[in-house]
């Protein structure tokens, strides 16, 4: 069971590594349900001047 969980959390730390080259002014949010990431967002803002 730990190698499930420490696989899922290489996969969700993979995939904010890809968003946060890609997010200049927002968030990410990792949503976690018994101890596993099942879903991440991003949310990003363009501000305007």
């Amino acid at each position: 069971m730990a190698d499930k969980r420490l696989e899922n959390v290489n996969l969700a730390l993979d995939n904010v590594r890809q968003m946060l080259n890609t997010v200049n002014h927002g968030s990410i949010t990792l949503i976690v349900q018994n101890s596993y990431v099942v879903q991440i967002e991003k949310k990003e803002k363009i501000r305007l001047r």
